[in-house]
């Protein structure tokens, strides 16, 4: 299915960018539906979000992902904004629409529940409770992701309590807000951990969180790709437990974005994935 009139056009908006593995998906998915197109980084700063955005339509853009910084800035230039991405509070990706409308989505929750789905297929939201580390925009994707499916029991624990009080009480039922210092005391009884923070990012500290009260049937899963596995991954795998890293998030968010820019829903092949994985 190839469009030689045109060059078909995307990309992904941070700053900095050049280290995302967006390029590499959407590209493989050009190649592999014989598009004639490119998805390129594009590097902007905090304060040009509103002028590159308004470049997409006289650009060919057809669209464009968003990271750090700019999810939640960039909500202010869309002409509209999908009802999931109101509730989180951020949007992941711009489709850019036949008249030069912006329309914003946020696919990072999809992405999120499908990578679990892949990895551990008979899974549930409500097997038990789920304590998320963090309470920023990862936090949010994956905390309302987990509710909508199911889960009855949502912990959410952060360095300053203020932002995981304001998210619980934001959303309500089912997720409430633990202190810091009763972090271990919270992995209990939980059937699953989540890490949305950057904390074991490549260049950053460990998450400060042991895992020695956790039960061993837990699921432990990470958001951070880089590297493959954290060092919260490798304690929990060390121990027992199953670990999932955030490659599958990412893999999986961009599906739906490829879809609404280009009208293919492309899969997460094995090829893919390996891809990927070599670069990381």
């Amino acid at each position: 299915m190839a469009h030689p009139e045109r060059t078909l056009l995307a990309g992904v908006m941070g700053w900095p960018v050049m280290h995302s593995r967006s390029p590499m998906l959407h590209n493989y998915w050009f190649k592999k539906h014989e598009l004639v197109g490119a998805y390129l980084p594009l590097a902007i700063e905090p304060d040009g979000i509103g002028p590159a955005l308004r470049a997409l339509k006289p650009l060919g853009f057809a669209g464009c992902n968003l990271t750090i910084p700019h999810k939640e800035t960039a909500m202010a230039f869309m002409d509209e904004i999908d009802k999931t991405a109101k509730r989180i509070g951020a949007i992941s990706c711009v489709v850019v629409r036949k008249d030069g409308s912006l329309k914003g989505s946020n696919n990072d929750g999809y992405g999120y529940i499908e990578s679990i789905l892949e990895e551990v297929p008979g899974w549930r939201a409500d097997a038990g409770p789920i304590v998320i580390m963090g309470a920023g925009g990862g936090a949010r994707a994956v905390s309302l992701s987990l509710a909508d499916r199911g889960a009855k029991d949502i912990r959410i624990i952060n360095r300053s309590p203020a932002r995981a009080e304001s998210l619980a009480r934001e959303f309500g039922s089912p997720m409430k807000a633990v202190a810091w210092e009763d972090r271990q005391m919270a992995l209990e009884d939980a059937a699953m951990v989540v890490n949305t923070t950057s904390q074991g990012m490549v260049g950053q500290t460990p998450l400060d969180l042991s895992l020695a009260k956790l039960p061993k049937h837990a699921l432990v899963s990470d958001i951070v790709y880089i590297p493959k596995e954290t060092p919260l991954l490798r304690d929990a795998r060390e121990r027992g437990n199953r670990t999932i890293n955030g490659l599958g998030m990412l893999l999986h968010q961009g599906r739906p974005a490829f879809r609404d820019w280009f009208g293919i829903l492309p899969d997460v092949t094995s090829d893919l994935r390996a891809m990927m994985e070599a670069t990381i």
